[in-house]
């Protein structure tokens, strides 16, 4: 598990190569308008504690907030690898952790139940593929 979450910085990598793909990616890329007008009040808090305290959040929101705030700093480290595909496959592994982390929140804090299937459908592809990854990056980093 060290190791996974060592190499799984890299995931930072991802987003600024799919955004710098082209235009044609960042169209496919784009947030619901629902999720945008949500993510509106990120623009005043600072993850790093500034703008909105912790304790003003419901519990959801502080678990996500502190499962968000463990995956950047590995995603961060992983882009820094040198090899490309490696800085992707560990940045990947990161941003996976998230997903399953974020999946357990809404577990234990959601009320709907498509929701909560989705959630546990994404924790058992993620987990899966995170075993597959960590595979692939024993056997090719170096």
């Amino acid at each position: 598990m060290k190791a996974v979450l060592k190499f799984a910085v890299a995931a930072a990598a991802v987003p600024f190569v799919i955004l710098s793909a082209g235009t044609n990616a960042k169209a496919q890329m784009s947030m619901p308008d629902a999720c945008k007008t949500e993510a509106s009040a990120m623009k005043d808090m600072n993850m790093s504690g500034g703008g909105m305290q912790m304790g003003d959040m419901a519990e959801h929101q502080k678990a996500t907030m502190e499962s968000m705030q463990k995956m950047h700093p590995a995603m961060m480290q992983a882009m820094m690898a040198k090899d490309p595909d490696v800085a992707f496959v560990c940045g990947m592994i990161a941003h996976h952790m998230g997903a399953i982390s974020m999946s357990e929140v809404e577990l234990k804090y959601g009320d709907d139940e498509q929701a909560k299937s989705m959630a546990q459908k994404i924790i058992d592809a993620q987990k899966k593929e995170i075993e597959e990854m960590t595979t692939w990056v024993k056997d090719h980093a170096k």
